[in-house]
């Protein structure tokens, strides 16, 4: 097997995060949803039978949703973009992508989805 799967951490939203971005992108899906045991809950603070992991792909693109907890958050040292064919294309991923994102942070091509992570 060759390849590479993104992996994005959440605090608590990564099965909402993995729905919102698999209705933007075409030839999108869910896979398996994992979630926390009984046992570790003193580690992971997360409740028993609470989402852990989400996998999904956009457009093919293996990626997977971590509810990892607050300790990380993302910035703009790692973004993902989008290639289109035309300004319709970017008009479209920007509307939707943009919508509840940082106003301040949408600018020049960039911008931070409702979710703070940069594309």
């Amino acid at each position: 097997m060759s390849g590479f799967r993104i992996n994005l951490w959440f605090d608590t939203q990564a099965e909402e995060a993995a729905q919102y971005y698999a209705g933007i992108f075409k030839h999108s899906r869910i896979g398996a949803v994992t979630r926390y045991p009984e046992a570790g809950q003193e580690i992971t603070g997360k409740p028993p039978g609470s989402v852990m992991t989400v996998e999904f792909e956009l457009d093919g693109q293996p990626f997977i949703a971590l509810n990892g907890g607050p300790h990380f958050t993302f910035n703009e040292a790692v973004s993902l973009e989008v290639m289109c064919e035309d300004q319709a294309g970017v008009d479209y991923y920007w509307d939707k992508l943009s919508e509840g994102g940082d106003p301040d942070a949408q600018q020049c091509g960039w911008l931070k989805d409702w979710f703070g992570l940069s594309w």
